[in-house]
């Protein structure tokens, strides 16, 4: 049995089936809800019910304050419907946002490389082309597991057919270890998406006359490759620079089809930090983290740039203090972070309010 959910202040009316939670209901509409965890534990997707019976699922006391109860909002990404129900949404006006529907796919996984020691690269050819804006995820269902894993999309949108993943082995996680230790080349995997609300503000660009500045650290690297790929496809002027952290040389990937397209396109700057590599290993890039290398090679001005962050928690925190202090500010920083339910009450950087 399904409920008509009307959702203010759009004035949609979409159908959530029995025990789909209303945010899942609205994404797969082409409806964008502002969320993060996905867990029940941060509050990021907290909307008014102002009309009908909802069930609260499992959202936390601490996300969803019993008072907060009594006045009737809940979390989207837990709650589901009892009757026919209106809800009131904070939704941002987004100009480049394709608002594309969640959908559900299947395909065979191509191929699998390591990339570096702890990064492996897995190639999946969808039985259906996925359309998705560079920058986004999606959801990969793990055998044995009742929730799906987030992971960027590392291949252009050109790239419909087949996607590529750039999944880091986090030591203890079932999902990305069921990836490094048990798949293979050939098996058949289930996924959805697009998800996410990270892309490339291409009017702002425009309109500002704006350079692009993408910063990425380890696995982090997967959303900022897609936004330069598909930026380069499509042509244009304005600068494109990317800075890319890692460890060590061996955990540094695409390294050389970064350096090419720096030769082959005059408006590309790549510039790669190595944070740990040995003194004397041959290494002729910059060393250090990699709010340390944009600093320098932008002389801490970021003025005439848009900043794109992508990478550990840290990283993203340390990235948006150099901004700010190189004369960037919230309207100019995007970033985006995959949250588990162990750090999802660390879902924003305390520098911000919309990150």
């Amino acid at each position: 049995m399904s409920h008509q959910l009307t959702i203010e202040p759009l004035g949609q009316v979409i159908d959530v089936e029995e025990g789909q939670t209303i945010l899942d209901a609205a994404l797969r509409a082409g409806i964008y809800l502002p969320h993060a965890c996905c867990h029940g534990l941060c509050g990021t997707c907290k909307v008014q019910v102002a009309d009908g019976e909802i069930e609260h699922g499992e959202a936390s006391g601490f996300a969803l304050m019993d008072y907060e109860r009594d006045e009737g909002k809940c979390l989207a990404c837990c709650a589901t419907l009892e009757s026919d129900a209106v809800i009131e949404a904070e939704i941002d006006d987004e100009p480049d946002a394709r608002n594309l529907p969640v959908q559900d796919f299947a395909g065979v996984v191509s191929r699998i490389e390591d990339l570096t020691p702890t990064i492996k690269g897995v190639w999946i050819e969808l039985d259906a082309p996925i359309v998705f804006q560079a920058g986004q995820y999606i959801n990969l269902q793990i055998p044995g597991e009742s929730q799906p894993r987030a992971f960027s999309i590392a291949s252009s949108p050109a790239q419909a057919r087949e996607i590529e993943l750039n999944i880091r082995h986090v030591p203890g996680g079932k999902g990305t270890g069921w990836v490094h230790q048990q798949l293979r080349a050939g098996e058949r995997v289930r996924l959805s998406g697009p998800y996410g609300r990270f892309f490339v503000r291409a009017s702002a660009h425009r309109a500002g006359g704006l350079g692009y500045l993408f910063l990425a650290g380890g696995s982090g690297l997967s959303s900022p490759r897609s936004m330069v790929l598909d930026l380069l496809a499509a042509g244009g002027d304005a600068p494109i620079t990317l800075v890319n952290g890692a460890r060590s040389r061996d955990e540094l990937y695409h390294h050389g089809e970064f350096t090419r397209l720096a030769q082959e396109h005059p408006r590309f700057t790549y510039v790669a930090a190595l944070s740990g590599e040995p003194e004397g290993s041959g290494w002729q890039g910059a060393r250090g983290f990699v709010h340390d290398a944009a600093k320098a090679h932008f002389g801490n001005d970021f003025r005439g740039h848009k900043a794109y962050l992508c990478g550990p928690p840290l990283m993203i925190d340390a990235c948006i203090t150099t901004l700010m202090q190189g004369r960037l500010f919230e309207r100019d920083i995007y970033t985006e972070k995959f949250i588990s339910a162990a750090d999802a009450q660390q879902v924003r950087s305390p520098l911000f309010k919309k990150i």
